[in-house]
């Protein structure tokens, strides 16, 4: 695979990083063999820092120390994602230097670097590619629903939160990952950058689809994936969340996705949508749940995003929802989501 760093900034240990974050757990695309966050990370492993793991990817404070100590870096991967997708000016300078190194770059923004003049001449000049995951596909390579989703016979589990940022993606990565380790054929169908950045097959990029095409190429993708890999699991990565008001999003996977079944991801300690006061308190677990069954699916587990919360605590609330929801209760980062594999097997 292509060596890649992933470029944060000094944001590593922010949620605006889940990219980077994501990249780090795990990719079948690239060969990361680095993070360029700050001066105050550098030196430290991306794994111990993400949640204890090494990984083996060292962190830098510069592209130029990186340089110095890794050998041929083939991409520098931007690995945020800001609020409006936009790229901010410092690592813009940051991705001008890595393109006159002869790095190519690769960007999951809104803001697209192939629309800049001044960074298409220059990636020209030093013979380097520009990616930029989240450009829109052209009108005819758009696909609209059609009903063919019924004829999927695999069982469809959308991987849906309660807010942004839950980790609606890793949890469904993981769980592919543990039914595959159990002989569970299992597929993911992804909705966001970092899952094709992560070697992702088969989905699309959610947030740059026109709404019309939404609902008919999350279709398409589940229907392309029945018909070559015939998976008994297929797991839906969800987005945003039902009721997030900059964003409200899972419909469609329930819906247009025929989506059986659904894992919720919920972070007990958070109270607000994307930590702000101003957009509203997140509504109880119970309350989501009701709204998700009125709308045909079944509510088979719940997977707790444990930020601020000790180990203590986090087995705490585990035992808490598990006794008051009457379902598994996942804490993949504590312990993994192997528990769910014989729910899984039983439907």
């Amino acid at each position: 695979m292509n060596k890649a760093v992933i470029l944060t900034n000094g944001l590593l240990q922010k949620g605006d990083a889940k990219t980077a974050h994501g990249l780090i757990r795990g990719t079948e695309r690239y060969n990361i063999i680095g993070v360029i966050d700050s001066e105050s990370t550098a030196g430290k492993d991306a794994g111990e820092l993400l949640d204890g793991k090494n990984r083996n990817i060292p962190i830098f404070e510069s592209l130029h120390s990186a340089q110095k100590q890794l050998i041929n870096i083939d991409f520098l991967i931007i690995g945020i994602a800001t609020i409006g997708g936009v790229l901010p000016h410092p690592m813009l300078e940051i991705v001008k230097d890595a393109i006159k190194k002869g790095i190519s770059i690769v960007n999951g923004l809104h803001e697209y670097l192939s629309e800049k003049p001044e960074i298409v001449e220059l990636a020209t000049q030093n013979n380097v590619t520009l990616t930029d995951i989240r450009k829109p596909k052209t009108r005819k390579d758009l696909h609209f629903w059609t009903g063919e989703i019924y004829q999927v016979k695999a069982k469809t589990i959308a991987v849906i939160g309660m807010d942004c940022a839950m980790g609606k993606r890793t949890t469904a990565r993981m769980i592919k990952q543990a039914c595959q380790a159990s002989g569970l054929n299992a597929e993911m169908i992804f909705t966001g950058q970092t899952g094709w950045l992560q070697g992702g097959k088969y989905g699309f990029i959610f947030d740059s689809t026109l709404n019309d095409f939404v609902s008919g190429e999350l279709e398409n993708a589940i229907v392309t994936c029945w018909n070559e890999t015939k998976p008994d699991i297929i797991l839906l990565e969800g987005q945003s969340s039902l009721r997030n008001p900059s964003g409200p999003c899972g419909l469609e996977l329930l819906i247009s996705g025929n989506a059986n079944y659904v894992v919720l991801l919920h972070a007990p300690k958070r109270k607000f949508f994307d930590d702000d006061p101003c957009w509203g308190k997140i509504p109880s677990v119970e309350s989501e749940i009701e709204i998700i069954e009125k709308l045909g699916s079944k509510v088979i587990a719940v997977a707790l995003n444990t930020e601020k919360c000790s180990t203590e605590e986090a087995y705490e609330y585990q035992n808490f929802y598990e006794k008051s929801l009457k379902i598994p209760v996942l804490l993949p980062i504590q312990e993994g989501v192997e528990k769910i594999v014989s729910t899984l097997k039983a439907l």
